[in-house]
């Protein structure tokens, strides 16, 4: 019998343009949170119908919390002077 993982299906965030979604996206995959974006734009055809439908950030039930505190979290130091 094959254990199934949960599914990612707890929306964390909405986006009205797709960089800021990657960006997100991004955030959550180097720190090990699986992630996907549900968009509804007629793939990716008519943009302008984010404003409408804006991409939602999933993840899964239990880690909602974490992605939460780091997507919410203000980012590190940066090595420019």
């Amino acid at each position: 019998m094959e254990r199934s993982l949960p599914e990612l299906n707890t929306v964390i965030r909405t986006f009205a343009n797709e960089m800021d979604a990657h960006l997100a996206q991004a955030v959550l995959d180097a720190n090990g949170i699986d992630s996907s974006l549900i968009r509804d734009d007629a793939g990716g055809m008519m943009p302008w119908l984010q404003w409408l439908h804006p991409i939602r950030l999933v993840v899964r039930e239990t880690d909602s919390v974490e992605a939460v505190e780091l997507l919410d979290s203000p980012p590190g130091p940066t090595l420019v002077p």
